[in-house]
């Protein structure tokens, strides 16, 4: 069974507390229906809701692969892919493999389409998309979209869910929990520093943060004193 490298996975998780709860509102902003997407001008519709979209990438469950939407010869240098390029941009500069690759063949890992999810989630997150959309495209194929629309909102730093905030983020890769931890607070531009097995990190209002860490790095504890 094969893995992603060290290298992305720690990219993944810089953005896994702060992703998984923009993507919860995404998740209530859009409406129930069908949709209809109509890339030549990146328009996405669902239940009466228009959005305008990016094509992130692919995934072809028959042949467990996944193709960048900037590798697909269809709409390369076009507008629809634009944000997939700047994954492949980031990817270069950071020398992450799994960003830079067009097609990537995930049959090797144990779960195929969650090694795609994956794939979805952190391009999410190196572009600070407001989440991804993955739909059915015919046959074993699912596309995914970005949301680069204005229109869906961003989920802010919750201090009172900032304990099952963190622990969902720390769940979804299991690599770094600390990763976790400072990608969100930097995400919102929260200042934090380490001390020991802390992080500690100065919320708007004055509160400070306490995260404790188990020998095995596991976040053992969340403390907000004067928050309820």
């Amino acid at each position: 069974m094969i893995n992603f490298s060290d290298a992305f996975l720690n990219e993944a998780e810089r953005h896994a507390a702060w992703g998984a709860a923009q993507l919860e509102a995404l998740t209530d902003f859009l409406p129930q229906g069908p949709w209809t997407a109509d890339l030549s001008a990146c328009l996405y519709q669902q239940g009466g809701l228009e959005l305008r979209v990016a094509v992130l990438g692919t995934f072809d469950a028959q042949d467990a692969s996944w193709m960048w939407g900037w590798a697909n010869p269809g709409l390369r240098d076009t507008s629809a892919v634009a944000l997939a390029e700047e994954v492949e941009r980031f990817g270069k500069a950071h020398g992450i493999a799994e960003l830079t690759t067009g097609v990537l063949d995930l049959s090797g890992f144990a779960d195929p389409r969650r090694a795609a999810e994956t794939l979805a989630f952190t391009g999410m997150g190196v572009t600070s998309a407001a989440g991804y959309i993955g739909q059915p495209a015919g046959g074993t194929t699912q596309v995914y979209f970005l949301p680069d629309d204005v229109q869906v909102p961003r989920a802010g730093l919750d201090p009172v869910a900032l304990p099952r905030t963190l622990a969902t983020g720390a769940s979804l890769i299991g690599y770094s929990a600390r990763r976790v931890v400072t990608g969100y607070f930097e995400h919102h531009s929260v200042p934090w520093r380490e001390d020991g097995h802390q992080i500690l990190a100065d919320l708007p209002g004055g509160t400070t943060a306490k995260i404790d860490f188990d020998p095995l790095g596991r976040i053992s504890g969340v403390r907000l004193p004067n928050v309820r």
